[in-house]
């Protein structure tokens, strides 16, 4: 029987050095499954690899075997999906990125503007200047590569969001903020907010891999440089199998919302601009395909890629579709396959 990830694998973890400290606060007993701080280190570690695991909530599960597959593939190492102990050991010389940091909140961290309640209807969000995040807590979880719950796991229920005050959050932070001059400048203020690092490498080719369920990003000589857990199509709104190209991104896009091109759309919905915003249809970016209707792009519920469907689109976590947006250039080749 192959080990799961908890038990005799994190011990493994911890003889290798890959493992810190206890999380800050009191973690729910009932939860279904708890957060491992061991887990949590690989993800961790392969997040800045660029071998994203999604959410960065240090539990195992199918984000997290098909990113430790991308970085075995990379290592050349037998494409198990487990963190076994050869995996361990090429994981081991990134061990200073630890599984948490503790970091100091600020007025921007903190600054919005927040939409609460967030309406579904799309002519109510036409209404809106902005989709934004909800809360604080959402943009803080968004900004370390988590979700909310995973802040209050980490941290004690006194923790107060002010400026000053001091919370423990996934290590996603980065230090390469060296953002191309030529982007517009809130474009790059989206890519310091996700945690997205200036230094990417080139991708030639995407492929995406519907049975795998993973976007991966390929060098000029093949290789495999970066790989993204991805949602695409639906029974309604099958993945395009076929060569694409991506002919460029939109940053912070507003949506145009199209009925007649959605089958679940209510009887007598009405087309609709909607504002920008992380909680947009589309994210924070969207890479248009030469397959008209199509393209690559973020999602407002990044706990949901690989895990629900699309209208036929590819979606990403709205960091990792920043990140595939400084990796490659208009009219490189999207190949769509089984």
């Amino acid at each position: 029987m192959r080990k799961t990830l908890a038990g005799s694998a994190c011990l493994a973890i911890a003889s290798l050095g890959l493992v810190g400290a206890a999380p800050v606060g009191t973690i729910n007993a009932a939860a279904p499954a708890a957060l491992d701080i061991s887990t949590l280190h690989v993800q961790v570690i392969l997040d800045h690899l660029g071998f994203s695991p999604g959410v960065l909530d240090g539990r195992a599960g199918k984000s997290l075997v098909a990113a430790l597959k991308g970085f075995q593939e990379t290592r050349g190492l037998p494409q198990t999906g487990e963190m076994d102990l050869t995996t361990l050991r090429a994981l081991h010389p990134y061990r200073d990125w630890r599984p948490t940091q503790t970091v100091a909140l600020t007025v921007d961290m903190l600054a919005g503007p927040f939409v609460n309640p967030l309406p579904k209807n799309p002519q109510l969000q036409a209404k809106l200047s902005s989709l934004g995040y909800r809360s604080p807590m959402e943009k803080l979880g968004e900004m370390f590569h988590a979700k909310p719950s995973v802040l209050l796991e980490l941290n004690s229920p006194q923790t107060r969001l002010v400026p000053g005050s001091k919370i423990v959050v996934p290590n996603a932070i980065t230090a390469g903020r060296a953002y191309d001059p030529k982007l517009p400048e809130k474009w790059r203020q989206t890519l310091s907010d996700l945690n997205v690092d200036s230094t990417q490498p080139t991708g030639a080719k995407v492929v995406v891999d519907k049975s795998e369920e993973v976007l991966r990003v390929l060098d000029k000589d093949g290789k495999l440089v970066a790989q993204f857990m991805a949602t695409m199509g639906s029974e309604h709104d099958p993945l395009p199998i076929g060569t694409w190209k991506i002919l460029g991104p939109s940053y912070n896009p507003p949506f145009h919302y199209n009925p007649k091109l959605f089958w679940d759309a209510k009887k007598g919905a009405r087309a609709a601009l909607l504002p920008p915003g992380p909680n947009g249809p589309v994210g924070v970016v969207w890479l248009d395909l030469s397959k008209p209707h199509y393209g690559i792009h973020g999602t407002p519920s990044p706990e949901t890629i690989g895990r629900a469907e699309s209208h036929g689109c590819i979606r990403l976590t709205n960091w990792d579709a920043a990140r595939l947006a400084m990796m490659i250039k208009p009219g490189t080749p999207a190949v769509f396959q089984e």
